[in-house]
């Protein structure tokens, strides 16, 4: 009984293990990069998603992940966003706004 388990379990692993590498195999050869910068040149020309992803033979959902990469690169940039959540947590973020004032606008110390 525990020789046929073992046998019937060692099939499957072998199993699993060969359509796993013929599978991937497979994927590698058919997976094409996208080059994201072209993509979005596209877009920002007019060109819908359908006509870019047909032009450069790719398919829809890697145009829509292009255009998801650029808006969050252009998230990253934005002055809103360039504070980190260090800087957020600072002393001098946490600071009264009377301490926050200009140092023109201080009593000035004799």
């Amino acid at each position: 009984m525990k020789k046929t388990l073992a046998l019937v379990a060692s099939l499957a692993v072998a199993t699993a293990l060969s359509l796993q590498f013929g599978l991937s195999k497979a994927y590698a050869a058919s997976h094409k990069k996208v080059d994201c910068a072209e993509v979005m040149t596209e877009l920002q020309g007019g060109k819908k998603v359908a006509e870019v992803a047909k032009d450069m033979k790719i398919s829809k959902s890697s145009v829509y992940s292009c255009r998801k990469k650029a808006k969050a690169a252009a998230a990253m940039a934005s002055p809103a966003a360039m504070a980190s959540p260090a800087e957020m947590g600072s002393p001098a973020a946490m600071a009264s706004p009377a301490a926050m004032a200009p140092p023109a606008a201080a009593p000035a110390a004799h």
